[in-house]
């Protein structure tokens, strides 16, 4: 398995993962500068981890577990 896929293969990840992200959306991903690509010809390549990392759940944090120290003397 390589690690290059091309931005079709990219939006058939999202999709099993029951995102919906379009290649038009991945290629101005690319342009942007939010995706590492390369293009040996007229085809896009990104990279599968880059594409796995941007599905791994973000951790959550509990207002009251992020300084509470801050809110200390809050009255609200």
């Amino acid at each position: 398995m390589t690690d290059w896929i091309t931005l079709a293969e990219a939006a058939e990840i999202f999709a099993a993962s029951g995102v919906s992200i379009s290649r038009a959306t991945l290629a101005r991903w690319v342009k942007a500068g939010r995706l590492q690509s390369i293009r040996p010809g007229r085809r896009i390549f990104v990279r599968r981890a880059q594409i796995r990392h941007m599905l791994k759940p973000r951790a959550s944090v509990a207002a009251r577990d992020v300084q509470p120290a801050l809110f200390a003397d809050w009255d609200g």
